[in-house]
């Protein structure tokens, strides 16, 4: 495969027979993968592995895939892939919810899992354009943080990920069900996820998330991000 990235994966799924046939793809294609069969062994392979990419399945033993991929939220911003026979739209907002950075369900081809390993990898490489001196919110591409007011921050790959999509559209207004698109993948009605993401963002961006002065409500539309805060946003 050309342009591949190749990756230390970590691949949760009490599937024998399907962790093996996804575990020969990915290794074929140059990655290195540790694979684990229930959740509890899988939360421990991947805080030992220093992973770049995590992919779990939802229904495991012990440990849900859920609760994996919330505990390594607050601990790691690794890319993680949610891989489930689970494919209700509340299913997958519930996964986005909690950080994941995919949502693959089952069935799946070999061909489209692994396009969307590469994706995903791709995305974490990428670098969006270097900002102008005078933005006061800086991105760190190469460790995922982003600086404010002197001080770095670290956040999760969704979390910069929707930074760097607005950070690159400054002072611009953007509905929340093309962040959705951008961003997610997908397009939908229910946009909540795009809300979440905001309201943590906020969290470690804004002096006040209360009263925000960069990431700035559109009501009824969507959010515009302003470089160097908004006076008027309170």
């Amino acid at each position: 495969m050309v342009g591949v990235t190749v990756a230390a994966i970590v691949l949760m799924e009490d599937d024998a027979t399907l962790c093996e046939v996804i575990a020969f793809h990915l290794r074929r294609a140059g990655h290195e993968v540790q694979t684990a069969a229930d959740g509890v062994a899988g939360l421990q392979c991947a805080r030992a592995a220093h992973a770049d990419l995590v992919l779990l399945d939802v229904m495991m033993p012990r440990l849900s895939g859920l609760e994996v991929l919330k505990t390594l939220r607050t601990e790691s911003t690794v890319p993680i892939m949610v891989i489930s026979a689970r494919d209700a739209e509340a299913d997958k907002l519930a996964g986005f919810d909690l950080g994941a950075d995919d949502y693959l369900t089952k069935p799946f081809s070999m061909r489209e899992l692994m396009a969307r390993v590469e994706a995903v990898l791709r995305r974490t490489e990428q670098a969006p354009p270097p900002p102008s001196k005078d933005v006061a919110v800086v991105l760190d591409t190469a460790r995922h943080e982003v600086s404010t007011r002197g001080e770095r921050v670290r956040l999760a790959p969704k979390e910069f990920e929707l930074l760097a999509y607005l950070t690159e559209r400054p002072n611009r207004v953007v509905s929340r069900p093309d962040i959705l698109e951008a961003v997610w993948g997908y397009r939908g009605a229910d946009t909540r996820t795009v809300d979440v993401h905001i309201y943590w963002l906020r969290q470690k961006i804004e002096v006040d998330p209360k009263a925000p002065r960069h990431l700035i409500t559109v009501r009824q539309y969507g959010y515009k991000f302003v470089p160097e805060g908004d006076p008027d946003a309170a």
